[in-house]
């Protein structure tokens, strides 16, 4: 390939790999009563990792229970007075995943939040890469390609989805 060919394609693929949003941490704060929701719109065949653990200051850490569902409303994951946990799934459907948290432990003291680190991941962002990399022999330069190369794919997969989407609203 041609320089001018190759050094454009590289920095756009740098720079791709910033676009593609595939993993976040939020902290939540938990009311005493209610439930707190986080959602993402996430396409078909997508892998969703996530870790949770309730941030107490004191001795004894607040339960809680957290439901995650899909679009239609199917039960992909409930646990009940817990302080951490994680689930994992595969996306069977496009839309938009909703995981909610509400405090169980009714000895919390009332009118204080409880706060919650939730580290979402998704697509590109869950893949194990040091397992990849231990399996295919490979480091450095080379598994930053194999990265990048699925940022590209990534962004590709999720272009087509939006472009499927628009169809859809359009039709």
């Amino acid at each position: 390939m041609r320089r001018e060919v190759v050094l454009p394609l590289f920095v756009l693929c740098f720079f791709a790999a910033d676009l593609v949003r595939t993993g976040h941490s939020i902290w939540l704060n938990l009311p005493a009563s209610g439930t707190k929701c986080v959602s993402e719109e996430i396409q078909t065949n997508v892998v969703v990792l996530a870790d949770f653990v309730v941030v107490a200051d004191h001795t004894h850490a607040p339960t809680i229970s957290v439901k995650v569902t899909s679009p239609y409303g199917n039960n992909l994951h409930h646990s009940e007075n817990i302080t951490h946990g994680q689930f994992a799934f595969t996306t069977s459907e496009g839309g938009n995943y909703l995981a909610c948290f509400w405090l169980t432990d009714h000895k919390h003291e009332a009118g204080t939040e409880i706060s919650v680190n939730l580290d979402w991941r998704t697509g590109i962002a869950a893949k194990d890469w040091e397992s990849v990399a231990k399996k295919e022999k490979i480091e450095g330069v080379e598994l930053e390609l194999r990265k990048l190369e699925g940022a590209v794919e990534a962004i590709h997969e999720n272009l087509l989805y939006l472009r499927d989407s628009l169809a859809e609203k359009l039709s």
